[in-house]
């Protein structure tokens, strides 16, 4: 009798086990069956990545200093978004007096972006004070699972105003005149030009009268895109000797402006 009881708990057991067993074969399976799924789907895909100047998105891929890009893709994610990251860089270029280098970097993880298949869209404005040339633009997608991609290309920022060809005079008598000249292209056409001429502190002797003046040249270059400065500017014979501080102002029909500054010698004779 004792062994019979024995036999059927140890039956008992042993269909206890088999139980749990099935049920860990199961679960160990299904939970394969999840990863494999999981490592199975692909990495985000980027589409239709487009870039340009962003008050008209444009997608000519050039933009405009002191305005801001457009950006926008579609972006094609079997797993859910965790972020998304735009650098814009450039390398080597010359800096003029007054520009910093230009490194943007900027991760995104806004909750419309942190889904399933997001499209990106943003605008990012584009200092005044960083030199014009060829940029690398950067975006790249991290689904959560771990999975990125990244596209890339270029971007080109320009002036709206450019000046070059500078030649101006570094001496001038008081009572003649000093010649000044430079090629400037203004993608909107030009306004007006303004020279300002000033000094600092300098002495004024008996029959002088210090020269502070601001001259506006708008005939022959208004509405214009691309023209020749050549002018000659008189030095009032009454004007301390001195050095004097000369500045070219180009202002655009949209009211952008680009500068040029330099200095003069005015002689006594």
């Amino acid at each position: 009798m004792k062994t019979n009881i024995k036999t059927n708990i140890m039956k008992s057991n042993f269909k206890f086990l088999a139980i749990i067993a099935f049920f860990g074969i199961l679960l160990n399976s299904c939970s394969s069956d999840d990863d494999s799924e999981s490592s199975s789907l692909n990495a985000p895909e980027i589409t239709g990545f487009e870039y340009g100047e962003g008050s008209v998105h444009s997608t000519d891929q050039v933009a405009f200093k002191g305005s801001d890009i457009h950006l926008e893709a579609e972006i094609n994610a079997e797993a859910v978004v965790s972020s998304i990251t735009l650098s814009i860089h450039a390398h080597d270029l010359t800096l003029a007096d007054g520009e910093v280098e230009w490194d943007f970097f900027q991760e995104y993880k806004d909750a419309s972006y942190l889904v399933i298949n997001p499209t990106f869209h943003e605008h990012v404005d584009v200092p005044t004070d960083i030199p014009a040339g060829e940029y690398h633009i950067e975006l790249t997608v991290i689904d959560e699972l771990g999975n990125s991609t990244e596209i890339e290309g270029h971007l080109e920022i320009l002036d709206h105003i450019t000046l070059s060809d500078y030649s101006v005079d570094t001496t001038a008598a008081k009572g003649a005149d000093f010649h000044a000249e430079f090629m400037i292209s203004a993608l909107n056409g030009i306004h007006n030009i303004t020279v300002d001429i000033h000094a600092h502190d300098l002495p004024v002797g008996d029959g002088e009268i210090e020269w502070d003046e601001e001259i506006v040249f708008s005939e022959g270059y208004h509405d214009l895109t691309d023209v020749e400065f050549h002018e000659h500017i008189d030095v009032p014979a009454t004007a301390p000797a001195g050095e004097y501080h000369v500045t070219f102002t180009v202002e655009d029909e949209d009211g952008n402006t680009k500068s040029y500054e330099t200095h003069i010698d005015i002689t006594a004779s």
